[in-house]
């Protein structure tokens, strides 16, 4: 990955398209390699485009990536298929794998597996479309992601037809995605409804973090269960109403339970130093295409799952909250 950050200097009076102004500088490039290679740009802290205007005083950065090839090729990787038919294919998605390819993760991702598994022919790498038909052409069939340390079942269409179909249920938000989770500390309720606005970190270009008091970014709601405690350690149970960049590890690091495991929005545990990202999508409930009813898809816990839920109850007795009449019981 390469950056480049500049500021504008008060010589600019007038706004200026911003790739215009990057291949204007003399260490800036042309605007074909910046639209084929850009990952993200920011505006002073905020997302922009290619076609964003700035003036004096803005501050941009841009990641990008020189080396791009030519095409996504298929890849022989092996896949835990949960369901499949002539529409879709739901997996079963490991910890470590990529969704779709892009900058800095050009194969070994789920697309390149689904490419070989359906027997299709590498996707030819449009370096000077739009952005929009150059995403749409690496995340064929792709219709909802899971950041590449999260683990469990995810859903593609197998045709044009299925992937329009799909893409309508997660507009409509007729879908239910299901998380477990192990997290640090003991959340403030036996249940809650998180609300709150996403916006970039302005302080970490690759972190999000939760607001209340603005407008910026963009709303996301999480459901949550605290299904046990250990300690200060809790298994949770969470559902998505929207589906934001990192939204549960987000909120989780809001009401105070970072997930085990986050190096980006957590801190080192010393119990578990070693500790990968424990977050799991465990149940995916949608109607597939041309069908009323609703299915449900599962995917059982994980091994990493099981192997520190072991070492917790060696430690700590467990703690479930039950709620009574007028209050909230403990029952050991």
């Amino acid at each position: 990955m390469a950056f480049l950050h500049v500021k504008l200097p008060e010589s600019c009076t007038a706004p200026l398209r911003l790739d215009k102004y990057i291949a204007s500088l003399q260490d800036g490039m042309n605007r074909s390699k910046l639209k084929a290679g850009v990952h993200e740009i920011l505006i002073n802290g905020k997302h922009g485009k290619l076609s964003s205007k700035v003036a004096a005083g803005d501050e941009i950065d841009i990641e990008w990536e020189d080396n791009i090839p030519d095409n996504i090729a298929p890849e022989n990787i092996a896949l835990r298929i949960v369901y499949e038919d002539d529409d879709v294919i739901v997996i079963d998605k490991t910890q470590g794998m990529v969704t779709h390819p892009a900058c800095g993760n050009w194969s070994g991702t789920l697309v390149n597996a689904l490419l070989y598994h359906l027997h299709a022919d590498a996707i030819p790498l449009e370096k000077h479309a739009t952005q929009s038909e150059m995403l749409a052409s690496r995340r064929p069939g792709i219709v909802h992601r899971l950041d590449k340390d999260t683990s469990g079942v995810i859903i593609a269409a197998k045709c044009r037809d299925a992937e329009t179909w799909l893409c309508a249920q997660f507009k409509e938000r007729c879908v239910q995605k299901e998380y477990i989770a192990i997290v640090q500390g003991k959340p403030p309720a036996l249940a809650g409804d998180i609300r709150t606005q996403i916006i970039r970190d302005p302080k970490n270009r690759k972190r999000f973090k939760a607001a209340t008091q603005t407008d910026d970014g963009k709303c996301a709601r999480t459901l949550y269960h605290c299904i046990a405690s250990y300690g200060n350690y809790s298994l949770m149970r969470l559902r998505l109403k929207t589906g934001r960049t990192h939204q549960i590890r987000v909120h989780m690091k809001y009401i105070g339970c970072p997930v085990l495991g986050d190096v980006i929005y957590g801190m080192r545990d010393k119990l578990f130093p070693d500790a990968t990202l424990m977050l799991h999508a465990q149940k995916l409930v949608l109607r597939l295409p041309n069908q009323t009813a609703f299915t449900t898809f599962r995917s059982h816990t994980p091994a990493r799952f099981k192997a520190i839920i072991k070492e917790l109850r060696k430690r700590y007795e467990r703690i479930v909250m039950t709620w009574g009449k007028n209050h909230a019981k403990k029952k050991r």
